[in-house]
């Protein structure tokens, strides 16, 4: 299974499509690092917030993931490049996702910090330099910077980095209920040309992107998701104060709960396999939403590879004799009991 670890709601941004810097946690909250100890083997960790960096404890946490995965990637806004790079000094093999939502104006716009967008690309260009492999920038795209997608797709491309999407969403996560695509027909197009450029590279890694993002297009048009969401299953989050979440995507307005806490318990077993548990995962069955988000889109796409790949294996082919992707044309895949989600309604 996949962990996202989210250490603080601290962030020193000031995002238009997140008010977590609104809500933020207090240090005395923060669970101390060796309570991720109870935390099982997981194929892969991405440590989240809020801003990461922001915690002086950073590197226990990071020691302590070190012997629980062989994979682990920050997202960040990259604010604190000094201590990011340090961070790469002494674990050469952790990953960093940047996110950078735009071009230079466009950037600090929308994330509300002048000089955010050269403190990123600054901070990615030295990790570069330093031989950090697992770089890369990310995007969400919102109302008004879909546009730019594609020219921080040709950067990161021309310099060699993993470039990640994503849509925005509303969730108690980000403190938001009011984030809405309004361009629909913008949107879906650039993200239509960001599919089209995917498929014409020589990476497999970058058609599955491909097909991840027509999955944002299906999500941008109110379609239901195209794998089923098992959240709870195949990922788990842990916030601040040490609850395992399902995932970051819950409102409270359609339901919201909690596994377990981790400070309740000797093992995460104990929570993994309880009753709790099992009530948490029907609850994401019969979830409203139709959420897709790499942290729970991840970890089906690889789960149901048989079903991915005879997509992306034909759109490869139909790319290589000069011919588009039909992204108009949405798979839906039966490949179990879910049915019963993604039947709210969509605005």
């Amino acid at each position: 299974m996949d962990g996202s670890i989210i250490v603080t709601y601290r962030c020193p941004m000031r995002c238009k499509m997140c008010n977590i810097w609104e809500n933020p946690t207090k240090l005395s909250e923060e669970f101390k690092p060796e309570l991720l100890r109870k935390l099982p083997h997981m194929r892969s960790v991405n440590i989240t917030g809020g801003e990461p960096f922001v915690r002086e404890d950073i590197e226990d946490i990071v020691r302590i993931l070190e012997t629980k995965t062989d994979r682990i990637v920050f997202s960040t806004s990259g604010y604190f490049s000094d201590r990011i790079l340090a961070m790469a000094r002494k674990h050469p093999c952790v990953g960093y996702r940047i996110s950078i939502e735009g071009l230079s104006c466009k950037n600090d716009e929308l994330r509300g910090r002048n000089g955010g967008f050269d403190k990123g690309l600054h901070t990615l260009l030295e990790l570069r330099r330093m031989g950090v492999k697992d770089i890369g920038f990310g995007i969400t795209v919102s109302n008004n910077n879909s546009a730019d997608m594609l020219n921080l797709y040709e950067l990161s491309r021309n310099l060699k980095m993993q470039f990640a999407t994503a849509s925005f969403h509303n969730s108690f996560y980000f403190h938001k209920y009011d984030n809405k695509v309004t361009n629909i027909d913008e949107v879906c197009g650039n993200f239509d040309e960001l599919i089209q450029r995917l498929m014409r590279e020589n990476s497999p890694k970058s058609w599955f992107r491909a097909f991840f993002n027509l999955g944002l297009i299906n999500y941008v048009k109110g379609g239901r998701r195209m794998l089923p969401c098992e959240a709870g299953t195949e990922n788990f989050f842990v916030d601040p104060f040490g609850n395992v979440l399902p995932c970051n995507g819950m409102e409270e307005s359609c339901w919201f709960d909690t596994m377990g806490n981790l400070n309740d318990v000797a093992s995460f077993d104990e929570i993994w396999n309880s009753e709790k548990a099992v009530q948490v995962r029907e609850k994401v069955a019969n979830c409203p939403k139709s959420c897709w988000m790499i942290g729970s889109a991840s970890p089906v796409m690889k789960k149901y590879i048989r079903q991915v790949l005879p997509w992306v294996a034909k759109n490869k082919w139909k790319a290589m004799r000069g011919g588009r992707v039909d992204t108009a044309c949405i798979p839906f895949f039966h490949v179990g009991d879910n049915d019963r989600q993604g039947l709210r309604p969509r605005e």
